[in-house]
C-alpha cells in the first residue's frame, strides 16, 4: 500500500516508516509542493499533519482510499472534499496529549522566568537580570490556573499543576465529576486566573474566543498560553495587549498562519515565548501515532472498521 507521509522526519523515524509491514512509505517535507503532488498521484492513504489537505490535493490524488491525520484537529482537511470522494477521514486522539501537556508546561514556567530573554543574553554576554525585569519574574505555585477545555491534554496537565501548588480552574461545557481543579464559566475563569491555558479545538463556535473583549476580562499582568490552534486568538489584540504589558506574558505553539510571519507584531516582543507548532512533536508521539496508523491502512486492506474516524 502506498503512504505519503507529509512531513519532513528524521534517520530515525524514516527507517522506522520503511520497516512497516505492508506499506510503502514515501516522506514528502512540506515545503517539497512538486514533490507531494507527484506522490499523491499513486497515493492510497495520507498521513496528513499540519499542511492543509485542500480540496486540490484530493483531486490530485485519484487512488487515495483513506486521510489519517497525525494528530487529533482536522481543520486542516477539506472534509467535505473527502466526504465527495467518499474518502473517510480518521485521526489519533490521545497519541500526543502528554506532549502538548508537558510543552504547555513549558511555555508557562518559560513565560513567567523570561527563559529566552536570559538565554539569549547569556550567550551574548549578559550576567544577571536587568532590574527592569526582576519585578516581572514569577513562580507557578501558588498561582491560579485556568485550562479551557477539559479533554486528554488538560485530563494529564491538571493533576501536575495541582501537584505543584497551584489551584486549577477549568471551562467546559459541563462540569467534569472526575477532574482536578473547579468548574468556571470562561468568562469567570478568565477573569480569576493568573495563566490561561487553551486546550479547545478551532471551530466556528471557537473561533477569535480569545479577543479583545476576553482580554479584557482577563486579570492585569495574567499570562496566556495556547498550544491548541493559532485561530483562537486574535493575534493582534493579543500582541497590543502584551506590548502595553496589560497582559504579562504569553506562551504560543500555534499561530494564526503558519508557518507564521517573521514580521509579525508578537516576535519583537520580549513578554513572549514561541515555539513552530512543535507541541505534539515528540518519539513518544511517534511511536503512538505510528503503531495507530499503520493499523488503520491494515484495517482499510481488510475491511474492517477503522479506529476513530471522523467522517
Amino acid at each position: 500500500m502506498n503512504v505519503v507521509f507529509h512531513y519532513a522526519a528524521g534517520p530515525v523515524l524514516a527507517a522506522r516508516m520503511a520497516t512497516l509491514p505492508g506499506l510503502r512509505v514515501t516522506v514528502c517535507p512540506e515545503p517539497d509542493d512538486a514533490a507531494f503532488l507527484a506522490a499523491m498521484a499513486e497515493a492510497e492513504v495520507l498521513w496528513h499533519v499540519l499542511k492543509p489537505c485542500s480540496a486540490a490535493v484530493i483531486a490530485a490524488a485519484p487512488r487515495l482510499r483513506l486521510i489519517q491525520k497525525i494528530g487529533v484537529g482536522v481543520n486542516t482537511i477539506d472534509l467535505a472534499a473527502a466526504a465527495a470522494r467518499g474518502i473517510p477521514v480518521c485521526n489519533l486522539p490521545g497519541t500526543n496529549s502528554r506532549a502538548v501537556a508537558e510543552m504547555a508546561l513549558l511555555l508557562m514556567l518559560a513565560a513567567l522566568r523570561r527563559l529566552p530573554l536570559f538565554d539569549a543574553g547569556l550567550r551574548t554576554g549578559a550576567w544577571g537580570a536587568d532590574p527592569a525585569v526582576q519585578d516581572r519574574l514569577g513562580e507557578l505555585g501558588g498561582r491560579t490556573v485556568g485550562l479551557v477545555g477539559y479533554g486528554a491534554v488538560p485530563r494529564i496537565l491538571a493533576p501536575v499543576l495541582a501537584a505543584l501548588g497551584c489551584r486549577v480552574l477549568y471551562a467546559a461545557r459541563t462540569p467534569k465529576p472526575d477532574a482536578v481543579g473547579e468548574h468556571r464559566p470562561l468568562d469567570a475563569l478568565l477573569a480569576e486566573s493568573d495563566v490561561v491555558s487553551l486546550h479547545v479545538p478551532l471551530t466556528a463556535d471557537t473561533e477569535r474566543m480569545i479577543d479583545a473583549a476576553a482580554i479584557a476580562r482577563m486579570k492585569p499582568g495574567a499570562v496566556l498560553v495556547n498550544t491548541a490552534r493559532g485561530g483562537l486568538v486574535d493575534q493582534a489584540a493579543l500582541a497590543a495587549a502584551l506590548a502595553s504589558f496589560r497582559l504579562g506574558a504569553a506562551g504560543l505553539d500555534v499561530f494564526a498562519q503558519e508557518p507564521a510571519d517573521p514580521s509579525d507584531a508578537l516576535f519583537r516582543l520580549p513578554n513572549v515565548v514561541v515555539a513552530p507548532h512543535v507541541a505534539w512533536l515528540t518519539t513518544g508521539t511517534f511511536d503512538r501515532s505510528l503503531s495507530i496508523a499503520a493499523e488503520n491502512c491494515r484495517r482499510l486492506v481488510a475491511g474492517e472498521a477503522l479506529l476513530h474516524r471522523v467522517q
